[in-house]
């Protein structure tokens, strides 16, 4: 069976390792790029996509846009990256000129926008302004749902997204790509509020991303992360049909922040476990992992 080197929507690594404040679960660190690169081999995966993480809330430290493109320009054969700005950034109006922040990172090779984490609603007037110049500049997204404002990070929707589908309607033209344990409990109808921003589990109901997926062809859906995982997981025989159906918009990815966690390990053997026993076939499986992270990226 022919190797297909799978591309990584979604990486994170820390540019100055040294210097980074150690995580709060037991001292473990965030990777380095030379860490992270390893990790790549193991997994069959030739390219990953850095993304910078701007917004304050939940940080250690901040990953910048310049310190991402500097990793990046140190090893150009394994990493592209995309830009990051906050809603609130530049004049923390929702008329600030985002896209001369925008443009500048798109001319030192950026090749599309995120991880977007800003804290307010998804539909917000500064993150409506973000999401206007993404699509002027034709800048792909990828954001991060969060259940409410407050937690944590991220963009914040209520229970099956109806701001976001506000949002897909507004800007037809803007390839919004989602992830996060709130979008990906969405996979099912049948999930409780209160595990939302976990890992639901069990059979899967037809939900609110399939629906959202048939009716915008804008949206994407980012696979990275333990809620990519466990979405594709939990139930299989309702996967096939999902990646099957919606094989032209599903990226690979694994968010690896620390050198432990086993996700990655387990999305790539499932998938590749599917591609085996011909469950997904040759050319959905090339797609999924990196067919169209191909055309995101514009290679």
């Amino acid at each position: 069976m022919e190797i297909i080197r799978k591309i990584d929507i979604h990486a994170h690594v820390a540019p100055y390792p040294s210097l980074t404040p150690p995580t709060l679960y037991e001292g473990i660190t965030w990777i380095s790029a030379d860490e992270l690169i390893v990790r790549y081999d193991t997994l069959g995966i030739e390219y990953g996509v850095l993304q910078p993480l701007v917004s304050p809330e939940g940080l250690f430290f901040t990953m910048t846009n310049e310190a991402i493109k500097l990793t990046v320009d140190a090893h150009p054969d394994r990493f592209f990256w995309f830009c990051c700005v906050d809603g609130r950034s530049v004049s923390n109006s929702a008329d600030a000129n985002i896209g001369h922040l925008l443009e500048h990172y798109m001319k030192l090779g950026a090749r599309g926008l995120g991880e977007y984490t800003t804290n307010l609603y998804v539909d917000d007037p500064k993150n409506d302004n973000v999401f206007h110049y993404a699509e002027e500049l034709d800048l792909p997204l990828l954001f991060h749902i969060s259940p409410a404002i407050g937690y944590n990070y991220g963009i914040v929707d209520e229970v099956h997204l109806p701001r976001l589908e506000k949002m897909l309607q507004k800007h037809p033209r803007l390839k919004f790509i989602g992830h996060s344990q709130p979008f990906w409990a969405e996979i099912s109808d049948d999930y409780d509020i209160q595990n939302r921003n976990d890992y639901p589990k069990g059979k899967v109901t037809d939900g609110t991303i399939a629906r959202l997926l048939r009716n915008y062809d804008n949206l994407y859906c980012d696979l990275s992360a333990g809620s990519g995982m466990n979405a594709m997981t939990r139930d299989p025989e309702y996967a096939v049909s999902f990646m099957n159906e919606f094989q032209d918009r599903l990226l690979y990815g694994c968010d690896i922040c620390t050198p432990m966690g086993t996700h990655p390990e387990k999305l790539c053997a499932f998938l590749d476990g599917l591609r085996a026993d011909g469950s997904l076939s040759a050319s959905a499986y090339y797609k999924i992992v990196r067919g169209n992270a191909e055309k995101i990226l514009k290679l």
